[in-house]
């Protein structure tokens, strides 16, 4: 009653433009994931390299936090390796370097070859 008939030819008749169809359909996935690479993920890899960063140059006289809260003096640093930190006067702990939240004052470098 309703139906014209170039409705009623064009009701049959195959969708043209299947591959259009589809990049349509894709495109909010492909903008999601866009969004989500600019906003989330490459912001974390940002922090990541510095965190990674600061970690390989603590060095001795270093004042560090650990992820507990302490906050102690480096008083030996090799590369690689395990920090050990003097937390009160005589008192002395091996840490593990990746426990280190934050270096809170970078010291001058030692020089252990210069006569007291």
């Amino acid at each position: 009653m309703f139906v014209t008939p170039a409705f009623a030819q064009d009701a049959g008749a195959p969708a043209a433009g299947g591959f259009a169809d589809v990049l349509i359909q894709l495109m909010p996935i492909v903008l999601l994931v866009l969004i989500f690479w600019l906003l989330i993920f490459r912001p974390q890899q940002k922090r990541l390299k510095a965190q990674q960063a600061m970690l390989a140059a603590i060095r001795r006289g270093d004042t560090v936090v650990t992820t507990g809260g302490i906050v102690g003096k480096v008083t030996k640093a090799v590369d690689g390796e395990d920090l050990e930190v003097e937390i009160s006067q005589g008192v002395k702990v091996k840490l593990v370097r990746g426990m280190v939240a934050d270096v809170r004052s970078k010291a001058e470098p030692v020089n252990d070859n210069k006569p007291a």
